[in-house]
């Protein structure tokens, strides 16, 4: 579930940067892909000043329902979303938004009153300041939302490095997540090894 990650809310987002919020906003649409996990997304008045749904969120989704709330603040509140959800047949959700302590709250923890485990991805959601963040996330734990970040639901989904989609996560956590992870690669990537062919007239030095 992906809440109201619009760019007019964008630009008020403190905690995180927003920069490093766009990265894991993108890596989670990545890992959802690439698990083959139904997505639902969700805007509010994105006509009005929220602003329209991050772009890079329908390039990598095209395809994902986009429920567009007139006016519900919390999610679940709106029938055509909450049918969606059900739609999916999951019981465990992975929730992020803008902003953490209202749109990503209150659906979290009405999630886990419809009877969903909720795992709310802090870091690739966002909102004013590091209090608003610390308070949504004390509610959340004391309703029975996991909390979680986006590196440990990759890694949660992908089980053990060595299974399909392995050396393409370590790029993913490489490109968006932790990028510090790039300088770890080549450590474990096999070195390459390149045969130039002898050119013609090559002689090998050695005993005559």
């Amino acid at each position: 579930m992906l809440v109201d990650h619009q760019v007019g809310l964008l630009l008020g987002v403190q905690d995180p940067e927003q920069e490093l919020l766009r990265r894991n906003v993108v890596a989670l649409t990545k890992i959802a892909k690439a698990h083959g996990l139904p997505v639902v997304i969700t805007t509010s008045a994105d006509s009005g000043p929220n602003g329209i749904l991050l772009p890079e969120i329908s390039a990598e989704l095209p395809d994902a329902p986009v429920i567009r709330r007139p006016g519900e603040i919390d999610a679940f509140d709106n029938a055509e979303f909450a049918a969606a959800v059900r739609a999916t047949a999951r019981d465990q959700l992975i929730i992020a938004g803008i902003s953490t302590d209202v749109c990503v709250s209150f659906a979290a923890q009405s999630a886990v009153a419809s009877g969903y485990q909720a795992h709310a991805v802090l870091d690739a959601s966002g909102t004013w300041n590091q209090l608003a963040t610390f308070a949504a996330a004390r509610r959340m734990e004391n309703a029975g939302v996991t909390l979680n970040n986006t590196v440990t639901v990759a890694a949660e989904l992908q089980g053990d490095w060595r299974k399909d989609g392995g050396q393409e996560l370590a790029g993913l956590f490489a490109s968006h997540a932790i990028p510090f992870y790039g300088s770890l690669i080549p450590y474990v990537t096999p070195p390459v090894t390149f045969f130039v062919a002898p050119q013609r007239g090559y002689r090998p030095s050695g005993p005559a």
